[in-house]
């Protein structure tokens, strides 16, 4: 494309975990990432978001910004719904007067996880709180706003950035002996650098095929787990680094009581993704791997 402009993708949620893979993708040469935060755009203001989108030429938007305070959201609830379902919303409509698509990113909060097994994209959704209301509605907006989309639903977001169960254990297991760890709430851990490069990839296929595959869609690692089987494999492969490690001691969701209800299986399919895009995630430890790479250092 020498030449001419690049082609601009706008995220939001730069500052987050996702919004920093985002960046940190090797994208085709032509391509540019506009990545901005709420301190550019606030996601409240359905008038900003069309006078961003409409600011420049645009080839697409991944929206991979939310409100994810999971129990603040349930005393909170105008701004989570201003953010996860308004703001897609106004995307949606700004996306669509553009010519454009937009990506958007949802959650396995969606569903009640009241069943066995992985969750379908069609299966029958019944958010707990709030939050996954509020995501749903952010859904359900994208849906009927006319635009060329995909929605991606994803679940246990990890990194080496921002605020994550990775970070948080490692940094715990500093100081104490045992860490009591929910032990029935089962999921898979999604790598934040896996899902952006999951991201990018469809996004290039909306943006330079017409007939690629939209919809709705599911991503996560591989695998399937309760957290405190994931705390105790993040001590494992942290004590090979010479990192900090100590006891998981399973507990039930009883005993660590929350504002917000959890969905009990968050175990997302990926039927969908690999049918439509032909994306077939590695497992979790291997994605784990990687992060601890980053945050401690290769294997002894």
């Amino acid at each position: 494309m020498s030449g001419t402009s690049p082609r601009a993708i706008l995220v939001t949620g730069a500052g987050g975990q996702l919004g920093t893979e985002l960046q940190r993708c090797a994208w085709p040469q032509g391509y540019e990432i506009v990545a901005i935060d709420h301190d550019t755009l606030d996601l409240r203001d359905a008038g900003a978001i069309a006078a961003m989108v409409a600011s420049r030429p645009i080839a697409a938007v991944i929206n991979g910004a939310a409100y994810t305070a999971v129990d603040k959201a349930e005393s909170d609830v105008v701004t989570a719904w201003a953010v996860n379902a308004m703001a897609p919303a106004a995307f949606g409509e700004a996306c669509a007067k553009a010519g454009i698509p937009l990506v958007q990113v949802s959650t396995d909060y969606v569903f009640a996880g009241d069943r066995q097994g992985a969750w379908e994209v069609n299966d029958p959704v019944a958010p707990l709180g709030v939050y996954g209301a509020s995501k749903l509605g952010g859904e359900l907006a994208v849906r009927t706003s006319g635009a060329r989309h995909a929605i991606v639903r994803t679940a246990w977001v990890v990194s080496a950035h921002g605020h994550n169960f990775i970070k948080t254990m490692l940094r715990l297991a500093e100081t104490r002996d045992t860490l009591s760890v929910v032990a029935d709430q089962y999921g898979a851990p999604t790598s934040a650098a896996d899902l952006a490069n999951v991201l990018m990839r469809i996004t290039l296929r909306l943006v330079e095929d017409e007939d690629a595959p939209t919809g709705t869609f599911h991503f996560s690692n591989a695998g399937a787990i309760s957290w405190a089987d994931f705390a105790t494999e993040i001590f494992r492969q942290s004590a090979l680094r010479g990192g900090p490690s100590t006891m998981v001691v399973p507990i039930p969701s009883s005993d660590y009581p929350t504002p917000a209800a959890r969905p009990a299986n968050s175990r997302l399919s990926h039927n969908a993704i690999h049918a439509a895009y032909g994306i077939a995630p590695r497992d979790w430890q291997v994605a784990l791997s990687d992060i601890l790479d980053e945050l401690i250092g290769a294997t002894k």
